[in-house]
């Protein structure tokens, strides 16, 4: 028996809760975007009337209000989005239990073994979209299929608050005419390549030859032709299953352009502090450091190392991240975003070291002390407050910027 799957998107899901915490907002044109004067100047969402002005996700500020010089701007409030995205697997919940979250503002739902209870998958959807609007306030598209590719296709198929079925029967004439770069995990680069061999909507990508599509993307390849086919039978996991951790990153875009090689390490520092300690706090050890860059252009340069070693040390992590952007980038330009990302993760417990013949007493001594040490932060930290234990550095840092501001004339 065909599995009932369901794909619940929430429409404009940020731009909805803040018109929900101001209700005002659904008079006209509004977007959510990040603070200018901290350099977070791009759109985060848009409610539907912006939308009919050609707003975009992701373009900046200034782009926008040319386009509609009446649009009303508010900052993001992510405490309330991760309430309401709460709330809305609370409802999915009532229904199933395998309830698989997709981001913030979508989720798949299993059904199949629910339908005894409350209907068809096409009556689950349309009663979720109902309590959504009068029980939460928001809206939600939902795709139903036999299986998560589609689902997913039909969330996006038509919008706002709308359900759609993608069928055995109707796949063929809904599904493969529709553009490939539409398909789950299609993104620019892969239609591009697609489109230069002739391959432009699903259908096209499901009449290719598997050898032909598996050379051109490799296993990835095999992922979207059967996906394309309909044969995806990738399960719904339990909304209560743990999930496997396979990176663990963190992003800054900062207040102004770093320059150089002290304000770099400073930035690069917060971040690995960061990804350290939760490395730390989940027992993993990474085999990879993967390094971020954004320059005032929004040109975005990707750089990463295998370690011979792995670790969680924060001070390996800001080490190996300054390493990599000596190597990679020109200390006298500007940086807007740094990101540091600990990849090729693997239990602390469970990771085996290549010992060096090489490697004297004293280092091997250093190693472990600076592990003591890391936890001994954690602690502290985790008993006084995050500010409780700071790097030097950023200390002085801060009392430089300081005596600056007061020396100031006038």
């Amino acid at each position: 028996m065909d599995r009932t799957i369901l794909h619940c998107d929430c429409n404009s899901f940020y731009a909805s809760v803040e018109t929900l915490l101001d209700p005002t907002l659904a008079d006209g044109p509004s977007a959510v975007c990040g603070d200018p004067e901290s350099r977070h100047g791009i759109i985060l969402a848009k409610n539907e009337k912006a939308k009919a002005f050609g707003i975009q996700t992701a373009e900046t500020i200034w782009q926008a209000k040319r386009k509609c010089p009446g649009l009303r701007l508010v900052a993001p409030h992510r405490s309330e989005y991760v309430k309401y995205s709460r709330k809305c697997n609370e409802l999915y919940l009532q229904y199933t239990d395998l309830v698989d979250p997709f981001g913030i503002d979508e989720s798949f739902l299993d059904v199949t073994g629910s339908m005894h209870l409350f209907g068809t998958g096409e009556q689950i959807a349309d009663e979720l979209r109902r309590r959504m609007r009068e029980e939460v306030g928001l809206t939600i598209s939902v795709g139903v299929s036999f299986n998560r590719a589609f689902a997913k296709l039909g969330s996006d198929y038509k919008k706002p608050d709308v359900r759609s079925v993608f069928s055995r029967g109707n796949y063929r004439d809904k599904v493969w005419p529709l553009p490939v770069n539409t398909l789950l995990y299609v993104g620019k680069r892969a239609a591009d390549r697609l489109a230069r061999v002739g391959v432009h909507t699903i259908g096209d990508l499901a009449a290719c030859d598997p050898s032909f599509v598996h050379h051109i993307f490799g296993k990835m390849g095999d992922t979207l032709l059967r996906y394309a086919r309909g044969e995806d039978d990738e399960p719904v996991r339990s909304f209560y299953a743990e999930r496997e951790v396979k990176s663990v990153g963190n992003s800054m875009t900062f207040a102004h352009n770093l320059l150089g090689e002290d304000e770099c390490r400073l930035g690069l520092t917060a971040l690995c502090d960061n990804v350290g300690r939760r490395l730390r706090k989940r027992g993993l050890v990474c085999q990879t450091v993967q390094l971020g860059i954004r320059d005032p252009e929004f040109r975005n340069r990707s750089r990463q190392t295998t370690l011979e070693r792995p670790t969680n040390s924060t001070r390996a992590l800001i080490e190996t991240s300054m390493a990599l952007l000596r190597t990679h980038w020109q200390m006298d330009k500007p940086v807007r975003l740094l990101s540091v990302t600990a990849a090729n993760l693997l239990p602390e417990n469970q990771s085996c070291e290549q010992l060096s013949l090489f490697e004297s007493a004293d280092a091997v001594k250093r190693r472990d002390r600076q592990h003591k040490l890391d936890q001994t932060v954690d602690a502290l930290r985790q008993r006084f407050g995050d500010q409780s234990v700071v790097f030097a550095h950023s200390v002085k840092k801060k009392d430089e910027n300081k005596e600056n501001t007061q020396n100031k004339p006038g």
